[in-house]
């Protein structure tokens, strides 16, 4: 019998950390062909040969360049070239990953061609409409298939959605399959390669501790009240320990356009790769962060996270793990931080199905149900 075949979609860093699971475990089960496919959302000059090496997945089958543009400019380039592909060679089915322009714009290609859409991190919902983020998984949601889902939260929204019990898989998270294997990597590496290695050491003080941060977030950056409002405490939660922070180019430009000063001890750096990161947070006392991935990864691997915005899509690392809502506001996100320095900050638990299998389950399903369609 011919082997159904699945396009799995990226179109930045973080898609194809969550979709080297997915490869690895297609890899070692018979039954379904796969094509890595990167639509060029960002192009990334970390995103290299050695990048695909150490998520252990080859590099994408096609490369689309489909990028660059406001919103609805990506995702219409995305459109035009992923229809193309899929024309020319059809899939039976197109897994797409979490909420970027990416996500939207094929799935949307791949439903209306006909073609099976199956959604990793399915039912998350911040409930902020001004989120694109938001937009994007409401859209993908309303038109996909299987539903893949990390948090219970998930699959309460999708019930109340009216999607069909039937399509929801409560799997457990890629992501966490993704950090656990480089986890392990990390244990046979030598680290001092590594840039943060040097950063680990340098201006250690209060016992080697240190937190880092990152921010990235249009809400948090691009306003000058705001992101003043949250230096401040950055500035304050520095005095007592040091921050490093790998400093996102829009927020960098946006420092030095409103003329903020994060002072002496919050040490500013480049970018990072995954792993050079990974090599830094991991062993943090606290970190400081609007990201959504982040927030789950500091979950899994228990170190205390403060999330500087107002919500969270991913509430089961409030819930469980060791992740706190600080909002902006600066008293906030000292009180927090120095709750995690009197060691009475959150730990929590990794949550139910987090256990680095989320992938292994996804492509059962794919398997099964792919072929009974074919019946």
């Amino acid at each position: 019998m011919k082997h159904k075949k699945i396009y799995l979609v990226g179109g930045a860093r973080p898609n194809f950390m969550k979709i080297a699971p997915v490869v690895r475990a297609l890899q070692a089960r018979d039954g379904l062909s796969f094509s890595i496919i990167h639509t060029g959302q960002h192009y990334d000059r970390e995103m290299n040969d050695v990048f695909f090496e150490e998520l252990g997945i080859p590099e994408p089958d096609v490369f689309m360049g489909a990028g660059g543009g406001s919103h609805s400019q990506q995702t219409a380039k995305i459109m035009i070239a992923f229809e193309e592909l899929c024309l020319a060679d059809r899939p039976d089915a197109v897994l797409v990953v979490g909420d970027v322009n990416s996500t939207l714009a094929c799935s949307i290609v791949a439903k209306k061609l006909n073609i099976a859409v199956a959604h990793v991190e399915a039912g998350l919902r911040s409930g902020d409409m001004t989120m694109p983020e938001e937009i994007n998984r409401l859209v993908t949601d309303s038109i996909s298939d299987f539903f893949f889902v990390t948090e219970p939260s998930g699959v309460a929204h999708l019930k109340r959605e009216g999607k069909n019990d039937s399509a929801i898989y409560h799997v457990g998270h890629v992501m966490v399959d993704n950090l656990l294997f480089q986890v392990e990597k990390l244990t046979s590496m030598d680290t001092s390669v590594f840039e943060t290695s040097t950063f680990k050491t340098m201006n250690r003080v209060n016992d080697g501790r240190y937190g880092v941060v990152t921010l990235h977030r249009p809400s948090n950056v691009d306003i000058a009240e705001v992101l003043s409002r949250i230096c401040t405490g950055l500035k304050e939660v520095a005095t007592e320990l040091p921050l490093i922070f790998p400093v996102h180019p829009r927020t960098r430009n946006n420092l030095e356009q409103f003329g903020i000063d994060l002072g002496p001890n919050i040490m500013q750096v480049g970018p990072q790769s995954y792993m050079a990161f990974l090599n830094l947070w991991k062993d943090a006392a606290v970190v400081l962060t609007d990201s959504g991935g982040l927030q789950e990864e500091t979950t899994a691997l228990g170190v205390p996270c403060i999330t500087i915005r107002n919500n969270t899509e991913r509430p089961i690392t409030v819930e469980e793990g060791s992740n706190v809502l600080a909002g902006t506001d600066p008293g906030r996100i000292v009180a927090e931080v120095s709750k995690v320095l009197r060691g009475e900050g959150k730990r929590g638990r990794r949550p139910h199905l987090w256990d680095g299998k989320a992938a292994e389950r996804i492509v059962e399903v794919l398997t099964r149900e792919l072929a009974v369609s074919d019946s």
